[in-house]
């Protein structure tokens, strides 16, 4: 059965945040402090570069009991082995991913309004990436912050996962997830860090204080 891990944090790789860092690097680091779906999006390469890096990410993903997910790319997520593909509004919807990649892969779908969710889940998405809850200067086309308010509406309407993502930090993830976010996708908060095993920790320790 296709379905996202029960887990707390979802990261996502930006190599050009990531202190110098590669993205294997990141993912390593990413996987020993827990963190259990790892997402590769990485816009600045050439795809013979994304294919190598997401072999060897999948490779790291299996053996850690991890979920990889590669962004708006069904034939490099079928071709490394992914577990797991997301797209985009501006990508091919859910229905047409699924035709690519197959009955078992899972397919995620971005949505910052009930018009574009609903449409997701019309055509079979198998989770929402919800976002940007806040501002972010990490995506340049993620749009306008959609609040805390929609992801509420979307948790009372639908069944399916929900992925927030947008400017989620340590002191906000508890929030997040307490209006119905299945986990929390964070980039800068966790790629961008100088410790990022010390930053999964406070985003753990910040949803646990008082429960959540």
């Amino acid at each position: 059965m296709r379905s996202l891990p029960q887990t707390d944090i979802y990261g996502i790789t930006c190599e050009a945040l990531s202190r110098g860092r590669d993205n294997l690097t990141v993912v390593r680091e990413l996987l020993a402090a827990g963190v259990k779906i790892i997402q590769y999006r990485e816009k600045a390469k050439t795809i013979k570069e994304k294919y190598a890096e997401c072999l060897a990410i999948s490779k790291m993903c299996r053996e850690a009991g991890a979920l990889f997910v590669v962004n708006d790319d069904e034939d490099l997520a079928l071709l490394t082995g992914a577990g797991a593909v997301h797209v985009g509004q501006d990508d091919l919807p859910a229905d047409a991913v699924r035709k690519l990649v197959g009955p078992e892969v899972i397919v995620g779908v971005s949505a910052g309004s009930m018009e574009e969710a609903r449409d997701a889940v019309a055509r079979g998405a198998d989770y929402l990436g919800v976002g940007p809850i806040y501002r972010t200067a990490t995506k340049e086309d993620a749009g306008e912050a959609v609040g805390l308010a929609l992801l509420q509406t979307m948790s009372r309407t639908f069944t399916l996962p929900l992925v927030a993502i947008g400017g989620i930090t340590p002191s906000n993830i508890k929030e997040v997830m307490r209006l119905g976010a299945a986990c929390a996708a964070m980039i800068s908060a966790l790629v961008g860090a100088e410790d990022i095993a010390a930053a999964v920790r406070a985003a753990r320790r910040s949803l646990h204080e008082g429960g959540r």
